[in-house]
């Protein structure tokens, strides 16, 4: 058994590109640093302007992996990698928001669970609708609600979003996931492994086309 498994060919990794969108200040970049174990040189606002007025100003590269779905499994994947696309949430930056979702296989929309949709939650939501065919909503920050009532109000904002999302292609059934980022006491963040399994129970096999010339892409060449 042990020389079987010695010769075992290891399975394939997959990658799936996933945008992370939402209003400024609703805890996208965060949400990037409590997930990502391999980050770009121009990722979690390391640039200078960034740094400066304390706002996400570019696209963020960084990546995570974990086990592949069952199904995936079945097809030779044993490993699925998440690059996780970091966009600026301010309103004068939505075309480097078009810009990034050209790519992405999977919208995660990021939400403050304290004030639900905001502007340029609406212009994310615009945006996913044209360029992603899969959408997960993710409420941050649920650390700031009392815990004696935090149940109650997550209860609450997830009907309002099912209204909402029910007049988009989306539907109101969307798959929603309840985390804290970086809690205000400097706790672990709450509800990534939830998070993740949330992302990997409602992702479909991206198809990507093996015949045509081989691009390389240059993260800020």
């Amino acid at each position: 058994m042990a020389d079987d498994k010695a010769k075992k060919t290891p399975g394939k990794a997959i990658n799936v590109n996933i945008g992370i969108l939402g209003h400024i200040d609703s805890g996208k970049t965060s949400l990037c640093k409590a997930l990502s174990t391999v980050v770009s040189t121009a990722s979690m606002d390391k640039g200078a302007q960034s740094q400066e007025r304390g706002i996400t100003l570019d696209l963020g590269f960084s990546s995570f992996s974990t086990d592949a779905p069952v199904a995936w499994q079945a097809e030779g994947y044993d490993t699925l990698q998440f690059c996780m696309v970091d966009c600026p949430g301010h309103a004068s930056l939505i075309r480097t928001v078009i810009g990034g979702a050209q790519i992405i296989d999977l919208c995660a929309l990021v939400i403050d669970a304290n004030k639900g949709i905001q502007t340029q939650t609406a212009e994310c939501l615009v945006v996913a609708e044209i360029l992603a065919n899969q959408l997960v909503i993710i409420l941050n920050k649920i650390d700031m609600i009392p815990e004696a009532k935090r149940e109650k109000h997550l209860v609450k904002i997830k009907k309002m979003l099912s209204l909402t999302f029910a007049a988009t292609k989306f539907g109101e059934k969307l798959p929603i996931a309840c985390v804290s980022a970086s809690p205000q006491d400097g706790s672990p963040a709450i509800g990534m492994d939830a998070l993740i399994e949330t992302l990997k129970s409602n992702l479909e096999m991206p198809q990507r086309d093996k015949t045509g010339p081989f691009m390389f892409s240059f993260d800020h060449a």
